[in-house]
């Protein structure tokens, strides 16, 4: 399971999607351009010490991702509020990459035609959106429930 970051626009956000995907034992792919250097300080100090644990690939673009092995190694899975299906019933797979788009505007149309799949998390009729790096959290949390992925063992 990898959570993707696709040209994420604020390095708190991505900071936050980095402690979530170590945290829930996944991979971390940030596609460029981004809004803020990668090794901001602003990024770091969400992050914390997480990005040792789960440092992120870093695709220089789309193109450079599409064409990567760990885009050949599983399903892209949009999580979009324009998706007709929950994300409580997609039928994860542990290989799956879980794409978030940019805080302001989602992905652009030919992202969206190349994923495999496009899910929602289900919210108030009176709301927009959840943050970026907290749809993430959630949408790992429920693969793993799905999954039946046992909590990792404490060290």
């Amino acid at each position: 399971m990898r959570l993707v970051l696709f040209q994420p626009e604020i390095a708190q956000n991505a900071g936050a999607a980095t402690r979530a995907a170590a945290c829930f034992d996944a991979g971390l792919d940030i596609i460029e351009p981004c809004g803020f250097p990668i090794g901001a300080k602003s990024y770091a100090r969400v992050a914390m010490d997480y990005g040792h644990i789960t440092p992120p690939s870093v695709h220089a673009s789309w193109t450079a991702f599409e064409n990567s092995a760990v885009r050949q190694a599983g399903r892209l899975v949009l999580l979009t509020t324009k998706a007709d299906m929950d994300l409580w019933d997609w039928p994860f797979a542990e290989t799956d990459l879980i794409m978030l788009g940019q805080e302001s505007a989602g992905v652009p149309d030919h992202v969206h035609a190349a994923c495999d799949a496009r899910v929602r998390i289900p919210i108030s009729a009176n709301t927009r959106s959840l943050n970026m790096a907290m749809a993430g959290a959630i949408a790992l949390a429920a693969a793993r429930r799905a999954l039946k992925v046992p909590p990792p063992s404490a060290a």
